[in-house]
């Protein structure tokens, strides 16, 4: 269920996907602001709920602290390999800020900057056995990586 108290790894998480995306505000592609102000529906109300729930969880839950090791310690160091995959993702957009290295796969993951995170939030919540992590993330994964596969999808159709 989740212990509430303060989680500095969950913190260090979020400063972790907050600090590119902040940077990402000031050199979006033009084509970005375009395909986001379409956003509506169900989609975009199940990330901004996921997003929610994922932020108060990962600082709410001392339960994602540092524990002594053990094979479920696996989940901690899967959640930091994805974060850090996620953020040699970004380095790779900022080297040439363009809308198709902002949607460029990763290997078999066709949209990388919107399923890491997720996937990273899923496994920390799995690390501190905290359902609400899980849920919040899986909400948050159905809006956040569908909002971004409409994007890509809209932009291979148009042909840019």
């Amino acid at each position: 269920m989740g212990r509430i108290g303060f989680s500095y790894m969950g913190l260090a998480g979020l400063l972790l996907l907050w600090l590119p995306n902040m940077a990402f505000l000031r050199r979006q592609p033009v084509e970005y602001t375009a395909l986001s102000s379409q956003e509506r529906g169900p989609l975009l109300w199940m990330e901004r709920i996921g997003q929610a729930g994922t932020t108060c969880c990962a600082v709410i839950f001392a339960d994602f602290n540092l524990r002594p090791l053990t094979a479920w310690s696996l989940w901690l160091l899967a959640f930091w390999v994805l974060l850090g995959v996620y953020e040699g993702c970004w380095a790779r957009y900022f080297q040439r800020p363009s809308i198709d290295r902002f949607y460029a796969p990763l290997g078999c993951i066709p949209v990388p900057l919107a399923s890491l995170p997720v996937a990273a939030f899923v496994c920390l919540g799995m690390y501190g056995k905290v359902v609400w992590m899980v849920l919040s993330a899986i909400v948050l994964g159905v809006g956040h990586i569908g909002l971004h596969w409409q994007h890509k999808k809209t932009l291979e159709n148009s042909g840019l």
